[in-house]
């Protein structure tokens, strides 16, 4: 007997913290099918899980409402799970907080819509054949240099930039594996205590 599995729905227990709705993310991961790293490029060997949105040619990764009855790594997971249909290990190493604009608050001068995300990767372990958000969002694996590519936000990019520093075990320098689009540029992320 299967179980049916059902995406959260409504804002009645969203966390918020000085006007700002906080999220939680995460970065999808697994290694490449069938390789072989003899170059020790680790980074060359993984692929990142993206997510579409209805009428969009670009992707993003798995994100939504951070609520009040999880912590904020529970919350990266259940979203890449309703939004992508994949469980995992979380690394509890924060990539970043980043502060962004909801898609229907992109024009406002108000501070209303404005959301803090909090982004971690996740290494996944179980694809699942059905998810609960699968009409909204298709998924696509594809490699961390393709990603810089598709990524519709720019602070998606610096956390994918964060997540290949955390892969590649480097902290204070541009990572070599993988080259920064033209005209893209690092915001070191607020540190966060939780």
């Amino acid at each position: 007997m299967s179980s049916v599995l059902l995406a959260r729905t409504g804002r009645h227990q969203q966390r918020y913290q000085d006007h700002f709705r906080l999220v939680a993310g995460c970065i999808p991961y697994k290694q490449k099918a069938n390789t072989e790293n003899h170059s020790g490029d680790l980074i060359a060997c993984l692929e990142v899980l993206m997510i579409s949105s209805p009428n969009r040619a670009d992707l993003v990764f798995p994100k939504g409402g951070w609520e009040n009855d999880e912590t904020v790594g529970e919350a990266a997971c259940r979203e890449a799970l309703e939004e992508a249909g994949v469980r995992g290990i979380i690394n509890e190493t924060l990539l970043g907080e980043w502060t962004f604009r909801s898609k229907s608050r992109q024009n406002s001068c108000s501070l209303e819509g404005t959301c803090k995300v909090q982004m971690f990767a996740l290494e996944v372990t179980e694809e699942l054949p059905c998810w609960p958000e699968q009409a909204s969002h298709e998924r696509k694996w594809v490699s961390a240099r393709d990603a810089f590519k598709l990524c519709r936000y720019e602070w998606m990019r610096e956390a994918l930039h964060e997540f290949i520093r955390l892969m590649s075990g480097k902290t204070n320098q541009p990572s070599p594996e993988v080259p920064e689009p033209p005209g893209f540029f690092i915001v070191k992320p607020t540190a966060l205590t939780i």
